[in-house]
């Protein structure tokens, strides 16, 4: 039995909705992201806040970066923040491959530090991205502001980037959470893609999945536009769900009456 791989021609599926950093789309705004990141980092501003709504790749645009950092730039990258205070400073440790002597919180720090003044003297540099920070308690985030009081004259010696929703930027605001909000030098908020993003966004997804079997007419894209808003995540969803009907259609042309269904269905 033909698979639907088979019958597009695919060779991965283009719309999955995980996150992968290898067919990472540099829109308008997640081009602007990433500069902003890389500048971040490369003079050691400190801290970076990135935020956006809920689907528009925050956690792709993390990944991307990572693969994008020179090699003399060590990373820690806690994908999801569920920790005790102690818990996340030995995750952060150990996604930099090291291991604490003793496991309690001013041994832990130590050698964190003395990893970062190596890495600096050896013309290094050390960043650590914290994703979905928005749900961080408040003695999270204040154990994050102590470990970005590393430094030395030239620098930080620790980068840290937040990414998480807009309401990230908001506990920030906070008046108890003043003085790390303070910190923040670099502040970028991921927007939606525009039309024309929205269309070289779908076009790209299918072009690196390797197909030559598939047709989207020209109307499909105002259609993706208008339901998703620009949200990537939703972009995915809708065009996966409507290749899914095309294919038990046996129809390798996508046009407005299978985009229409295939929203019904999602709705």
């Amino acid at each position: 039995m033909t698979t639907l791989q088979e019958f597009y021609g695919f060779r991965t599926q283009p719309f999955n909705i995980t996150s992968d950093a290898e067919i990472f789309f540099e829109g308008r705004s997640h081009r602007e992201a990433l500069a902003s990141l890389i500048y971040g980092i490369e003079e050691r501003k400190g801290m970076i806040l990135i935020t956006g709504e809920v689907g528009t790749g925050k956690t792709t645009l993390c990944k991307a970066l990572l693969d994008r950092l020179p090699k003399n730039v060590r990373t820690s990258l806690i994908l999801n923040p569920y920790f005790s205070e102690m818990q996340l400073l030995q995750a952060i440790v150990e996604d930099f491959g090291l291991v604490a002597d003793r496991k309690n919180r001013l041994d832990i720090v130590k050698k964190l530090d003395a990893f970062l003044i190596e890495s600096t003297l050896n013309q290094g540099n050390a960043v650590l991205v914290i994703d979905e920070a928005q749900n961080l308690e408040p003695y999270q985030l204040e154990q994050v502001r102590l470990l970005s009081n590393l430094e030395t004259k030239h620098g930080k010696l620790l980068q840290i980037v937040l990414a998480g929703q807009p309401e990230l930027k908001v506990k920030l605001q906070q008046y108890n959470l003043r003085q790390i909000y303070q910190r923040i030098v670099i502040k970028y908020e991921l927007q939606p893609f525009d039309m024309e993003d929205t269309r070289a966004y779908v076009d790209f997804r299918l072009e690196r999945s390797g197909t030559a079997g598939v047709t989207l007419l020209p109307e499909c894209y105002q259609v993706i536009q208008d339901f998703s808003k620009g949200i990537p995540r939703l972009i995915n969803l809708l065009c996966d769900r409507a290749l899914l009907l095309g294919f038990v259609r046996q129809q390798k042309v996508i046009g407005h009456d299978i985009l229409t269904t295939s929203m019904e269905e999602i709705r």
